[in-house]
C-alpha cells in the first residue's frame, strides 16, 4: 500500500514493514527468510509473536536500531549481528533515523494477557507527515483518545488495529476504537494465523465505513 512517500505492508498477523529511504520493521514473525534487511525494528512487549529472535535474525545487519520495551532485553541480546538497541516505556519519544517514534500504552484493562503492570507498547512513527499507529496486544484503551490530534495538520494518520479477539480487540471493538481515534485509514492486523480470520477482518471495515471511517484490508506479502 503506497501511503504518500512510503510503501506499507502487511506481513502476517501482526508483522508490518514500513519502506521509504530506511526500511521498518514492526513485531516480524514468520517472515520470509529473503525478506529485505532492517534499518529499525520496533517490538511491542516479549510474547513470542511478537519478540521473535529467529525472525529478527532473518532481517537483522551491523548497526540496525532495535526499539523494544525492557522486558525484551534478554531476548534482544541474543540476536547475532552487533545492534543498537533502544528501550522505551509507554510516553517515552525519541529521534531515530529521522523519524520520531513514541511509545503507546498497550494492555487489557480487563484480561490478564496483557496487563497494564507490564508496561507494554503500541508504536507511533512520524515519517514525513505520516503517522502510523501501530496499537501493539491492546484492548479499547482511554490514552487512544489522546490520538486524535494525530490525523490533523495536514498529517495522513493510519491506524494498524488487532481485531483478532480474546488477547486483543475483536472486530465490533476494533471498529469502535476507530471511531474515537479517527485515523484517515484503519487497517486490521493481529489476525489470519494464530487468532482471528478474514471474516473478522472483513467484518471490521464494514463496521468503520458504517462509522464513517476509511478501512482498508492489506494483501498478506
Amino acid at each position: 500500500m503506497k501511503i504518500e512517500n512510503l510503501e506499507l505492508e502487511w506481513l502476517g498477523h501482526a508483522a508490518v514493514k514500513i519502506k521509504n529511504k530506511k526500511v521498518i520493521y514492526i513485531d516480524p514473525f514468520q517472515i520470509s527468510s529473503t525478506a529485505e534487511k532492517a534499518d529499525v525494528i520496533l517490538i511491542t512487549h516479549s510474547h513470542y509473536d511478537h519478540c521473535s529472535v529467529p525472525d529478527i535474525n532473518k532481517i537483522v545487519k551491523e548497526g540496525t536500531v532495535i526499539v523494544c520495551t525492557v522486558d525484551c532485553q534478554s531476548s534482544i541480546t541474543k540476536v547475532e549481528k552487533k545492534i543498537n538497541m533502544q528501550v522505551l516505556e509507554a510516553g517515552d519519544k525519541i529521534k531515530v533515523q529521522e523519524m520520531t517514534i513514541q511509545a503507546i500504552p498497550a494492555y487489557n484493562p480487563k484480561k490478564p494477557f496483557h496487563t497494564k503492570e507490564e508496561g507494554w507498547v503500541g508504536y507511533a512513527i512520524n515519517i514525513e507527515n505520516v503517522v502510523i499507529y501501530h496499537a501493539g496486544d491492546t484492548d479499547y484503551i482511554e490514552e487512544m483518545k489522546k490520538l486524535t490530534g494525530f490525523g490533523k495538520k495536514g498529517t495522513t494518520f493510519i491506524a494498524l488495529l488487532p481485531i483478532g479477539g480474546k488477547f486483543t480487540m475483536n472486530a465490533e471493538e476494533a471498529a469502535q476504537a476507530a471511531s474515537i481515534i479517527k485515523p484517515t485509514i484503519a487497517i486490521p492486523i493481529h489476525y489470519g494465523s494464530i487468532i482471528g480470520s478474514n471474516k473478522d477482518a472483513e467484518n471490521f471495515v464494514k463496521l468503520c465505513e458504517a462509522e464513517g471511517i476509511n478501512a482498508k484490508i492489506l494483501e498478506k506479502k
